[in-house]
């Protein structure tokens, strides 16, 4: 039997490694897109993602021609793969003075507005922020509401207290853990009403903070290294999504 020679065999492996160079740099070139579960914004329902900035974001890939696979993980991580790794899209994100260079911002693909929320039944008596430091607030590990908090002087581990998920929030305000719970409006009366049932029933504002950056809506951002010619693809599918009506058609599906 004929054995290959040493120049055949080293061509075989330079053609595999060739090959295999190939596919690395088109896995390296493509985008990772990552989320958190924030109903009904995004979320997994019976092992889908979906929510209306998923919606969103699936349509603009589809209008410019990308093809990529949604992550869902806590937003501690997600923010942090946005902020050290090339090519990653990150949704649902407030944009704000702190954030604002950071990212490379594609546009907003959601409304929201930021309260201080308790429990239906319950009253505090907050005329501002201040009046809030005596108690104790449930918030989200790195995301904007916990920023802004602490940004405020407020601190985990004193009149904070931090959690990987908007659903354990909620939850430490019904076992009485914590007093009051920073969320978006949105995300607070859509866990109430999956707690209670009441498709009525609606988070309690106790102090509404208008001054939280992000008040024109959640975005969709890409990380500080990605080319600019990506970005600026995705920002044009986004207008020509809000441009055609595609963008209110899947808006009218979750603020109705």
């Amino acid at each position: 039997m004929n054995r290959p020679s040493l120049r055949h065999l080293t061509r075989a492996l330079t053609a595999i490694a060739s090959l295999l160079a190939l596919q690395f740099a088109h896995a390296a070139d493509g985008i990772t897109v990552v989320t958190e579960e924030l109903p009904p914004y995004n979320m997994t329902v019976d092992g889908k993602l979906t929510g209306m900035g998923t919606e969103v974001v699936e349509a603009v890939l589809a209008e410019v021609g990308e093809q990529a696979r949604i992550q869902s993980m806590p937003w501690a991580r997600a923010y942090d793969i946005a902020l050290n790794s090339e090519n990653v899209l990150i949704y649902s994100i407030a944009r704000t003075p702190q954030r604002e260079a950071l990212f490379k911002w594609v546009g907003v693909i959601a409304p929201t507005r930021w309260s201080l929320f308790s429990l239906p039944g319950t009253q505090f008596d907050l005329k501002s922020l201040d009046d809030a430091r005596q108690y104790q607030i449930a918030t989200v590990k790195e995301d904007v509401g916990e920023q802004y908090l602490i940004d405020k002087g407020f601190a985990v581990g004193r009149n904070l207290q931090s959690s990987n998920k908007y659903e354990h929030n909620y939850e430490k305000l019904k076992a009485g853990r914590v007093d009051l719970w920073i969320s978006n409006e949105l995300n607070a009366h859509y866990l109430v009403r999956q707690a209670s049932g009441n498709p009525h029933e609606n988070a309690v504002s106790q102090l509404n903070l208008d001054d939280l950056g992000g008040a024109d809506g959640l975005c969709m951002a890409f990380s500080r290294n990605t080319p600019d010619e990506v970005v600026e693809r995705f920002r044009e599918g986004l207008a020509r999504l809000r441009a055609d009506g595609r963008y209110d058609v899947i808006a009218a599906r979750w603020l109705e």
